[in-house]
């Protein structure tokens, strides 16, 4: 599988970059992306979350009423669940979301997620550049010039460049991330795939099964 290279100026160098069909060609397993985006977004979630329940609440523990002869149902602590300003009964507890996947089976999300993306027309393969300063009107530029400013693109760079992602970062829409740490999640969530050339080698050597 060939995929035109361009410039920064949006036109085709005349060169080719040969994808290999062990990654970008496979036939794209639902389920691993689904597993693999599934631990991706639990492992943003924090487990933070707390309420108070019955002994927690401030309160006092005297019974309130008496047990019978009221014509209503009995009634012990102020603290009840079942009273205003009680505790919460089963509410959340602090806890960690986070669970194990096998590797190859993320290997396979991210293989079938580039697979998705080819089959879609939605990579374009970028001659690699560099910024001297961060400057974001640069990155406005050639996002128009590859005629995807109206879409969300994730700019895929073979190694760290500050000056790349600090221009992109006020960006509405635009991603940069390097070869070593695209994510399934990110793949999917950006409508154009941007790969610079350098990182085509990268994405190859660190997702072949």
């Amino acid at each position: 599988m060939e995929l035109s290279v361009y410039n920064i100026e949006g036109t085709e160098t005349g060169r080719k970059v040969t994808l290999s069909d062990d990654i970008f060609g496979i036939e794209p397993n639902d389920h691993a992306i689904y597993l693999d985006v599934k631990q991706y977004l639990a492992n943003q979630r924090q487990g933070t979350h707390k309420s108070k329940e019955r002994g927690e609440v401030a309160g006092s523990t005297k019974k309130i009423k008496r047990q019978k002869g009221t014509g209503t149902a009995r009634a012990g602590m102020i603290t009840s669940p079942i009273n205003v300003g009680g505790g919460r009964a089963f509410g959340p507890r602090p806890r960690n979301y986070s669970f194990k996947l096998n590797k190859k089976v993320k290997l396979l999300a991210r293989q079938s997620a580039l697979a998705y993306k080819v089959l879609d027309n939605n990579v374009v393969i970028l001659e690699d550049f560099s910024l001297d300063a961060p400057k974001t009107k640069k990155m406005v530029a050639i996002s128009e010039n590859l005629k995807i400013s109206d879409k969300k693109a994730l700019f895929v760079l073979p190694e760290e460049n500050k000056s790349i992602y600090l221009s992109s970062r006020n960006l509405k829409g635009v991603s940069v991330v390097t070869a070593s740490e695209l994510t399934t999640y990110q793949i999917l969530n950006a409508k154009m795939l941007v790969i610079l050339e350098g990182s085509v080698g990268k994405i190859e050597d660190l997702f072949k099964q």
